[in-house]
């Protein structure tokens, strides 16, 4: 039976989900005939608020947020790359609520075939990328990228690339670095433990608190693309370990992910 209630409720979070996407996603493809940019992108993303409170009403997924000072007290005036550990779906969602600045996600396109969900997505100024075509995916990257920041826009990549299963690590790929370099950007790692609520490729979801912890702004300034990545990834799968020391109680995970790009 304790197994079952989890599943219960995951159930009617998802129905939740499909209930309150639709006219929210129909809403924002109305709206973008009349306005774009970042009116639209708070409209739509209020629907993410939506998502974030039902997975705690529904579902017991509380969260709670570390080192927000740390953006208090930075120049977030000039150009950001989020560079977050990516475990769940609940980040995606959550990201956007958190942050004060609009978000440009780089993904994969495929997502904008989700059905209300990607028509709207495909509505914001969001950089998808045709992951086959890596030489023209970076491109767009940098071009869209440098634009999106422009115009007061957030980047944020997950260095990954992927959802990383509780108590490992993939590798850390440098493309949000060579980004912040090419565009002058500071970085801001984050670490997030969602998967002990959300785990990957799961909609599944258990009760508890997802801790999201900021790290300090790191400048890109005279720095080398895979340099710039290692101090991401040092201070990133450090605080993982302080954040959620039970998922790494085995000692250093074995990576998930073989290359570097």
């Amino acid at each position: 039976m304790a197994g079952l209630l989890p599943r219960l409720r995951s159930a009617l979070f998802v129905v939740y989900l499909a209930v309150t996407v639709i006219p929210w996603a129909i809403l924002s493809l109305l709206a973008s005939i009349f306005i774009r940019g970042t009116r639209l992108y708070w409209l739509t993303t209020f629907w993410l608020r939506i998502a974030i409170s039902g997975a705690r009403w529904i579902c017991g997924v509380k969260h709670r947020i570390i080192g927000m000072d740390n953006l208090n007290k930075a120049d977030i005036s000039g150009p950001i790359i989020l560079l977050p550990k990516h475990q769940s779906t609940w980040e995606t969602f959550a990201f956007p609520t958190l942050m004060p600045h609009p978000l440009c996600y780089v993904f994969k396109r495929e997502l904008l075939w989700i059905p209300f969900f990607g028509w709207a997505m495909a509505r914001l100024d969001m950089v998808h990328i045709d992951r086959s075509r890596r030489s023209e995916a970076w491109n767009k990257v940098a071009e869209q990228g440098r634009r999106y920041m422009s115009q007061g826009n957030w980047v944020i990549m997950f260095p990954e690339g992927t959802r990383i299963p509780r108590g490992q690590q993939g590798v850390y790929k440098s493309g949000g670095a060579r980004l912040a370099i090419a565009t002058g950007a500071s970085v801001l790692p984050i670490a997030v433990s969602s998967a002990k609520c959300w785990p990957r490729r799961s909609f599944v979801l258990r009760p508890g608190t997802i801790d999201v912890s900021i790290g300090p702004m790191i400048s890109s300034a005279g720095r080398q693309p895979d340099e710039l990545m290692r101090e991401v990834e040092r201070w990133v799968e450090t605080e993982m370990r302080r954040i959620d020391p039970e998922a790494y109680a085995e000692g250093v995970p074995t990576p998930v992910a073989q290359t570097r790009h």
